[in-house]
Parts: structure tokens; sequence; C-alpha cells
């Protein structure tokens, strides 16, 4: 028998979840809470508020199952749930910014000129942007060389056809052809780059899930359930 085949199904864990039973609770949290994460971190965009949002949004979902009906799948409820209470948590957090400025990382509803006269620190931008630059260069040093030459002078240095054909020796038409190249392979090694990021973006198993799990555990055990 397979793994997969050994776990239990959602009616059976909705059933022990419904009486409050820890193995119960922690294993359907352990299976949705990474879809759960990512739609709250996609709202609002701050890891700490995603986290706050699904612990209240398994909360509220622990209140509502013996409402819930299995025609609904429960993944989709659940990420319903945690939209909804995201979505909500964003427009309080922006209202508050009217009064309260907001964490660095959560962008207001418009853009306000900066003062020039004033540099603003971001060390996670900057991270970021740093993070992009080792990227992307090295990405261009792995270009095949007739192409990475053209490439840095006309992308990165911006030097025009003309002088980049001077400056090589070259046509000017094999300075187009090549750079054209150089930007293809660019393109396709940093897309490669990224799908592989992508796996593993906000990655969710371990810490993450054991700390959201344990906190809605400790606040259902100070309520009662729902009563049908």
């Amino acid at each position: 028998m397979s793994q997969a085949a050994r776990l239990p199904d959602d009616t059976a864990l909705l059933e022990g979840a419904a009486r409050r039973e820890e193995s119960a609770v922690r294993a359907l949290m352990r299976r949705h809470n990474q879809r759960l994460f990512r739609t709250a971190r996609a709202i609002l965009r701050n890891d700490a508020e995603a986290e706050e949002a699904v612990q209240d949004a398994w909360l509220k979902a622990f209140d509502a199952l013996p409402k819930f009906r299995q025609q609904a799948r429960l993944s989709t409820w659940l990420t319903r749930i945690v939209a909804n209470e995201s979505i909500t948590r964003l427009r309080r957090l922006r209202r508050g910014a009217e009064v309260v400025p907001l964490m660095d990382d959560l962008p207001p509803l418009e853009a306000e000129p900066l003062n020039d006269h004033v540099p603003l620190a971001d060390p996670p931008r900057e991270f970021a942007r740093a993070e992009v630059r080792r990227l992307v260069e090295a990405r261009i040093d792995a270009l095949p060389e007739v192409f990475r030459t053209v490439f840095m002078l006309r992308a990165v240095e911006d030097m025009t056809v003309e002088e980049t054909a001077e400056a090589l020796g070259i046509p000017e038409a094999t300075v187009r052809t090549r750079f054209f190249r150089a930007r293809g392979l660019l393109r396709e090694a940093i897309a490669r780059e990224v799908d592989f990021a992508m796996e593993d973006a906000f990655g969710f198993a371990g810490e993450r899930c054991e700390r959201i799990t344990t906190a809605v555990l400790a606040r259902l055990a100070a309520t009662p359930p729902a009563v049908a």
C-alpha cells in the first residue's frame, strides 16, 4: 500500500477536527497550510501578516465546520476563507496607514512623491536588487563570448550599433544579430533560474507550518467547539 493510500482523507480529518482532536487538526492544517499561506502572502505581501491571516482563517473555518457542506471542495472553501480574511486585514492596514505608517514592505494605496533631499534607506529593496544584479551578471558571464561582448557594449555600456561595430571591427548587421541573439539567450537563462526559484517560493513545510498549527491549537483549546 502506498503512503498516499494510508493517509486519511479530508472527510475523516474533518470529523476529528470538529471534535478538536489534535492529531486531526494537525494533519488537516499541514495538508492545506501551504496553499493558504501562499494565498495570504500574495494578498498581503508580508510574511507575518500572512501567518496571522492564516491562523484567523483556520479558527473561523473550525468554528464553521458544522455548516460545511461536502459538495464544496474543502481546499476551495478554505482558500476562500483565507482570501477574505487577508483582504479584510489588508483594508484594515491601509486604513491605519492614514494615521500610523505601515511597515516598509506594505505600500500605501497611492504612491507619494519622494523628497529628493532626504535619502530613504530600504535594505530589503537594496538586497533584492543586489540579488537580481548578481543573477544578471552571472547569466551575462555565461553567454558565448561573441554575444557577450556585443551585449556588454550595447546593453550595459549603452553604445550604439555603429559604435559597437566600430569598436569590434564587425559589420553593423552582425552587431544587430548578435545583440538580438544575446538577449534571447539571456532571457532564456534568467527564465530558467526564475522557474527553479518558483518551485521553492514561499517554502512552507517545517517551522512556519508548525508555528501556525501550534498557535491555532492553543487558541482552539481556549474555546469550546461550535455546536451544529
